[in-house]
């Protein structure tokens, strides 16, 4: 969910990641096909 926040942004940020095997990578890699709502990215904007 971080990693698609990020990269969807009004600025986007494009994160560097690292995995150590195949299914962390894949887990990353999800985050491109993840949308978060506008209720949702605005959710996680608020946090401080």
């Amino acid at each position: 969910m971080v990693l698609s926040w990020l990269m969807g942004g009004d600025i986007p940020v494009l994160p560097l990641v690292g995995a150590s095997s195949v299914a962390q990578l894949e887990e990353n890699l999800g985050a491109v096909a993840l949308d978060l709502t506008p209720e949702q990215r605005t959710r996680l904007d608020s946090v401080n």
